[in-house]
């Protein structure tokens, strides 16, 4: 990684070091480095498996647009051409990168009322920083796999003898046709563009307050399907506390937020995404192209995924307990 370094350091015109690297944190899409030296220290993300460029100047622009609002968040620097991604040469791997502020802070409490009356007043703020989308949601969370993806990517990992490969098939044969009842598209006119990742692993609590990470997934979705996701995932998922999910969205109404959760079909893009990880991490899993490193971490995704995904019987008595808050 250090002649990575050296190569990102002149990329963005960090000056001459001596720099220091040290790995932090792996998530579905990349990995993140620290990187310190000169007195400063910043987040790089090693995008694993290609990048959007269009995506990141979504990212930014949303981004800085939430900034003018309040919201906290790193910086996403341009290189010296202007650009907010780079990529290394072939010689160094070749990946694609991105660089942030380091952020110190420590995890985001989702029992602390006033972490939930941030979540819901940065919800509600980012769907009027991005209010009057026109774009279409991309298929991630709108869609997910049908019957006869399933059968065929089942059989793909009962023949490479993955050992979750029956605890899948299962999965196929029940829960993922029972959830994709309830996967449709957003109504058009009800669209913002907005962060689409906001849970408590995406935020961190520092001396100034809460600082929301990860934007890379910034795009258009009908605002009460962001609400009623950051609801699930916020207030504990299928054993939620009620009060807490309640609290999340009287701090979303005050804060001027519009959206309202309307049963069932407001936690589409919540089911979407968690059947369209379970997929992708399975199909990463027996993919013979990427990393032995990259097929593990896939694995290991799959069986953790298969075990906490939505459950309609808990989704529907949330849903139940937070209509009419407003």
């Amino acid at each position: 990684m250090q002649s990575a370094v050296d190569f990102i350091a002149e990329t963005y015109a960090l000056g001459t070091g001596p720099w220091t690297v040290t790995p932090v944190t792996r998530g579905a899409l990349g990995q993140i480095w620290k990187l310190s030296g000169n007195g400063s220290s910043w987040a790089v993300k090693e995008l694993l498996f290609g990048c959007d460029e269009e995506q990141v100047r979504r990212e930014a622009a949303l981004r800085n647009a939430a900034e003018e609002l309040g919201i906290s968040s790193p910086r996403l620097f341009p290189n010296r051409e202007e650009t907010h991604v780079s990529q290394l040469p072939d010689s160094l791997g070749g990946s694609c990168v991105k660089l942030y502020d380091w952020v110190d802070g420590a995890a985001a409490d989702p029992s602390d009322p006033e972490i939930l009356n941030w979540c819901g007043r940065t919800l509600a703020l980012l769907h009027r920083a991005g209010a009057g989308a026109s774009e279409t949601p991309v298929s991630w969370y709108e869609q997910c796999p049908q019957d006869a993806d399933w059968a065929k990517l089942h059989g793909q990992v009962r023949r490479e003898g993955m050992p979750w490969a029956d605890e899948l098939g299962r999965f196929v044969t029940t829960s993922a046709v029972e959830l994709a009842r309830h996967v449709t598209p957003s109504a058009l006119g009800d669209l913002v563009t907005s962060h689409l990742d906001v849970q408590p692993q995406n935020v961190l609590v520092g001396p100034a307050g809460p600082v929301l990470l990860d934007w890379d997934n910034a795009g258009p979705i009908a605002a009460d399907r962001e609400l009623a996701r950051a609801v699930y995932v916020w207030a504990g998922g299928n054993h939620f506390d009620a009060e807490a999910a309640r609290q999340l969205m009287r701090a979303y109404a005050g804060a001027g937020g519009r959206a309202t959760v309307k049963g069932l079909d407001s936690f589409s893009m919540l089911l979407a995404t968690d059947l369209n990880y379970v997929r992708v991490q399975a199909e990463c899993a027996v993919d013979p192209t990427v990393t032995a490193a990259q097929r593990e971490f896939a694995g290991r995704q799959v069986v953790t995924s298969l075990r906490t995904l939505p459950e309609l019987s808990a989704v529907s008595r949330l849903a139940e307990a937070v209509e009419g808050e407003w």
